[in-house]
């Protein structure tokens, strides 16, 4: 290891956005002013580029191109005029809302808002740092105990990353420990620091998909000071600054700068059914079928079966993706009319390694469709101690910068699958762990090596089967599911947790990371309910985790055990299972609308505390409690036998039991029961609650004391088709207004080009409201 200190830089000129600085050793450095409150920053220790495009950052909130985008194209962004001032060793750059300075002789940026607070700034004299004898890269930033850390997407531990250090290097973590394993599925270069004393909150993106470790003053180097640190194996450093001030501005402008979520079919948010039990069977198809009987059967609701793996299981127990067993699954299209007559869709696993032995392989290799040796130019085989789990001879990955092996996947997902009846897919296994970072990617005609990034696989695999979907149903949203994932997929997919094991600290600890993961760029997120592996939870935690699941985006019970996971297993909590689910369905209006929202704006769908309530100090590291949206508190049960549990109530509002109706002011911590009945809700002063019982609408109101007004807007549309996209949705306002002696409601009038839904509708306040409560409702 050689560490090396770009020394003597010099400023060597500008175009119409950014500035150019050149190092004593021909490094190069570049600050791009993209908007008022985006700066991209840039080092290229090699004067150049190791690789010149990006599929993460498209700008604009929208997609870039499939052979990536220039990432010195700034054309998606405003890239607004800037003031460059010099004085001795320094430059002056400022925005409308930002200041910089820029201390060239080591080159380090000192970071300020337009009032002249200091919000960040890089380590002292030792901030971009490169090996000179590998590809390593560092950047070191001031650490203070008064900053707050959160995002890196779905890692383990608290919300707040203080003091701890991460590696994203995703790989297949099977039965991992979500306060502890280290690295997991997922690769999310981005976090956001809130600085307390001066309420200022701003996100740091790196443009680098290379194994990386983020270090948040864990590490301790006198010669160095306070610091925190972000060091990639390969590529550039190559960072967006993304200022809020607030958390939640913070969140939408990165929603801005790598693509909103996609938009999936409403049905998404319904009951997941999944076992891989039942297409081990040898009776796979018929077992597959039973579960509509049972949930017939136990008036249980579910809008998708998920179809794993052991579909495609050959005679010599292979599996064969997109190759059905006919044994197992002697009429395909039948058993897809049977789901889609009760309005169960279908989802299947995919995989993409191919096996020497499969049917296609000889043909995907002549299009050039895999991952080569970089040494003999032949498909790449170095990860068979990875497929050797599930088989017992080589493969190869599928290379997704390849048009060869983009199309013929393409291709796949539509015959084998969408042809026969399929209607999503689901990625999984598909964190491309290569042990050789030489192994050549095709990079649609300008080949790059795998260490600069294997989650661009990742990427392009869910934007492939999300485009397979689209071409053969144009009008329909696609509905694709993925394991892994990075900055971008969110454009094309949903996610969930990996394969996580069954108890009460499993329960207790996904969630923190859902909530990193939102603030990430990819809201859409769940869990395997009940635990994918381990031992089957018993009554009492299959309930809570039911309880604590229904209000995650993605709900689905999903299991790999002797015994099937299913919501009706244990006959003394089914009814209150039961009651949960349906609970779920009735809040579809509301669901619906975060998720909707989400995909236009790029809002969490469920938010830690912080997100709403980042001046109050307890807030800030709340892990376990969290926001659906901005009215309505979740406050979960992970303890086996609790009768009572004390909830924290964020100070700055009152805050109403969703149940039982009584007020309690923020700011403290409460002792509320806890009967198996539900887990605690509370709703913040002027929330609303839409709820649809019966296909009709009936607003829950949580009214606040003396004059105060609040608003939500519920979003309808017909859940399935891009009708949406030519504004055919509408938006019903619901507006109240509160006085000493009255409340009044104002519905409507509706917004938008879709007829209304909800013909009645009716206002619920809570019990313990005794002022009149006028309705004022315009349909």
């Amino acid at each position: 290891m050689h560490l090396t200190i770009p020394q003597n830089v010099i400023f060597s000129g500008t175009n119409s956005n950014s500035l150019f600085f050149l190092g004593n050793k021909g490094e190069t450095f570049q600050i791009s002013v993209l908007d008022d409150d985006l700066i991209r920053v840039s080092m290229y220790p090699d004067g150049k580029p190791r690789l010149d495009r990006t599929w993460m950052v498209s700008g604009n909130g929208g997609d870039v191109p499939l052979s990536g985008r220039l990432r010195d194209d700034s054309s998606p962004f405003p890239c607004p005029a800037f003031t460059q001032t010099e004085a001795d060793n320094l430059i002056y750059l400022k925005t409308k809302h930002l200041q910089l300075e820029i201390q060239t002789e080591d080159f380090h940026i000192t970071w300020k808002n337009n009032k002249g607070t200091t919000f960040a700034r890089d380590a002292d004299k030792f901030s971009y740092v490169y090996d000179a004898r590998s590809t390593t890269i560092r950047h070191y930033l001031h650490h203070s105990k008064e900053e707050f850390y959160y995002g890196l997407g779905e890692v383990s531990g608290p919300i707040d990353k203080s003091k701890a250090r991460f590696t994203l290097k995703p790989g297949d973590a099977i039965g991992y420990d979500p306060q502890t394993s280290d690295p997991l599925y997922k690769h999310f270069p981005f976090y956001i620091t809130y600085h307390a004393p001066t309420n200022i909150a701003y996100g740091i993106l790196y443009d680098n998909l290379s194994t990386t470790t983020f270090d948040f003053g864990k590490e301790v180097r006198h010669w160095v000071g306070d610091y925190r640190t972000y060091r990639a194996s390969d590529g550039d450093l190559d960072y967006y600054l993304i200022y809020g001030p607030t958390i939640q501005e913070v969140v939408q402008k990165l929603a801005k700068l790598i693509g909103y979520p996609t938009l999936p079919p409403r049905y998404s948010l319904g009951y997941l059914g999944s076992s891989m039990t039942y297409t081990e069977a040898e009776n796979a198809q018929e077992q597959v079928t039973e579960f509509i009987s049972l949930c017939r059967q136990h008036d249980i609701p579910s809008t998708m079966f998920h179809i794993s793996s052991g579909y495609s299981l050959d005679a010599s127990g292979e599996r064969q993706v997109f190759e059905w067993n006919p044994g197992k699954f002697p009429d395909l299209q039948t058993m897809a009319d049977v789901f889609h007559r009760e309005n169960i869709r279908l989802a299947v696993n995919v995989k993409p390694h191919i096996l020497h032995t499969h049917p296609q392989y000889e043909y995907i290799a002549s299009q050039s469709g895999f991952i080569l040796d970089a040494a003999s130019g032949q498909p790449s085989h170095e990860n068979r101690w990875r497929t050797h789990f599930w088989n017992k001879v080589d493969a190869a990955y599928i290379d997704f910068t390849s048009l060869g092996g983009y199309t013929w996947w393409k291709q796949s997902v539509k015959s084998s699958l969408l042809d026969q009846g399929i209607d999503s897919v689901w990625n999984d296994n598909n964190e491309y762990e290569l042990w050789d970072s030489e192994a050549q990617f095709a990079g649609f005609g300008k080949p790059f090596r795998a260490g600069l990034g294997a989650n661009i696989q990742t990427l392009l695999m869910a934007r492939a089967s999300y485009e397979s979907i689209q071409e053969k149903h144009p009008s329909q949203r696609p509905y694709v599911i993925s394991r892994s994932a990075c900055p971008g997929v969110q454009r094309y997919a949903q996610t969930w947790s990996g394969d996580n094991v069954s108890s009460w600290h499993t329960l207790k600890w996904n969630i923190p990371m859902s909530l990193g993961l939102s603030l990430s760029g990819l809201p859409n997120t769940g869990h395997d309910i009940g635990g994918f592996t381990g031992p089957m939870p018993d009554p009492e935690l299959l309930l809570r985790w039911v309880q604590c699941g229904i209000f995650f985006p993605r709900f689905s019970i999903h299991s790999w055990k002797e015994t099937v996971t299913e919501p009706w297993m244990y006959p003394e909590v089914r009814p209150l299972i039961r009651e949960a689910i349906k609970f779920r369905q009735q809040l579809l209006p509301y669901l619906y609308t975060l998720l909707f929202n989400s995909s236009q704006t790029g809002e969490p769908i469920m938010r830690p505390l912080v997100y709403h309530f980042a001046q109050d100090p307890i807030c800030r590291q709340e892990s376990f409690e969290f926001m659906l949206g901005p009215n309505l508190l979740v406050a979960p049960i992970f303890e086996p036998g609790q009768e009572y549990k004390r909830v924290y109530l964020p100070a700055g509002t009152t805050w109403t039991d969703f149940y039982t109706g009584q007020r309690w002011s923020g700011g403290r911590e409460i002792e509320v029961e806890t009967p198996l009945t539900h887990i605690p809700l509370f709703v913040p002063a002027g929330g609303m609650i839409p709820l649809s019982p019966n296909n009709e609408l009936e607003v829950k109101i949580f009214p606040g004391k003396g004059e105060t007004t609040s608003q939500f807007t519920l979003i309808a549309d017909d859940g399935e088709t891009t009708a949406y996209q030519e504004g055919k949705f509408l938006s019903l306002p619901v507006q109240m207004r509160t006085s000493a002696k009255q409340v009044e409601v104002i519905v409507g009038p509706i917004q938008g080009n879709y007829s209304n839904p909800y013909q009645n509708i009716t206002i619920s306040p809570p019990k313990e409201e005794i002022r009149r409560v006028i309705e004022n409702i315009n349909l």
